[in-house]
């Protein structure tokens, strides 16, 4: 039991690190995308975009646990995860920052404004539970009880990492920022992880009963976790060094 219990918290303080990575990365496109609009103005659009966060978060957690067990769904998550990953990395290489430019809301009205601002929060949001998800589905059963098509436990450890994300969001959001504008570097370590979770959803969905590409024994199986967890350790660790050494360099130039 002590042993499931250590899993759970592990699997969570990851989810924890991820959600606030993703939260800042959420919060600095509504702030760019408000910043047109006068001062007063852009602490109510923040104010709509947070509650929209809060909303199509929760919305998008319980449509995933009643569609998780669907092969057809686990298979679109994980190209999902895979496209948002090498889309980020691609834009980084060309010099972009962000998916979403301030030209796309200047010159635009308050509720025009705001309902980008809802767009863009549920693409975070599916962003955000498709990985959830994608690391809590494999951890072991904790109690009986069933929610959608999954265990009590996971859709527990799903829901405090979505509420703790919210939590960053709306109060250490700009700490994240400080820390992704002084290490810029993590951010794409940030979404080589949810890329390399979306490879986790696809072992999932190739070893899914209905599909049987893999064996399902191998998805559920010690080795794999083993392997999963072993490679993420490894990109956050060479995200780490190499945003440090890339801070170096920059101090010394």
């Amino acid at each position: 039991m002590e042993a499931i219990l250590l899993e759970y918290l592990w699997v969570l303080l990851v989810l924890v690190a991820l959600e606030g990575l993703l939260a800042a990365d959420n919060a600095v496109v509504m702030a760019v995308m408000v910043k047109h609009l006068p001062k007063a103005q852009q602490k109510k659009a923040l104010f709509y975009g947070l509650l929209g966060a809060f909303v199509f978060r929760f919305a998008a957690l319980f449509m995933i646990t009643l569609l998780v067990d669907v092969w057809q769904i686990q298979a679109l998550g994980a190209a999902y995860l895979l496209f948002i990953a090498f889309k980020h990395i691609y834009d980084q290489r060309k010099g972009k920052e962000h998916s979403v430019e301030p030209e796309q809301t200047k010159g635009s009205g308050f509720w025009m404004t705001v309902l980008k601002v809802e767009l863009a929060d549920i693409a975070f949001a599916v962003d955000s539970m498709l990985a959830a998800v994608a690391l809590a589905i494999t951890l072991p059963h904790l109690g009986s009880m069933e929610i959608g098509g999954i265990n009590g436990g996971q859709f527990a450890v799903m829901l405090a990492g979505g509420l703790i994300g919210l939590v960053i969001m709306r109060f250490a959001a700009h700490k994240f920022v400080k820390l992704l504008s002084n290490y810029p570097q993590l951010e794409t370590t940030a979404f080589v992880v949810v890329g390399w979770v979306g490879v986790k959803l696809t072992v999932l969905t190739l070893g899914h009963k209905g599909v049987g590409i893999l064996p399902y024994e191998f998805a559920h199986s010690t080795e794999w976790k083993l392997i999963f967890w072993g490679v993420l350790l490894a990109i956050v660790a060479v995200g780490a060094i190499v945003s440090v050494k890339k801070k170096r360099e920059q101090s010394a130039a």
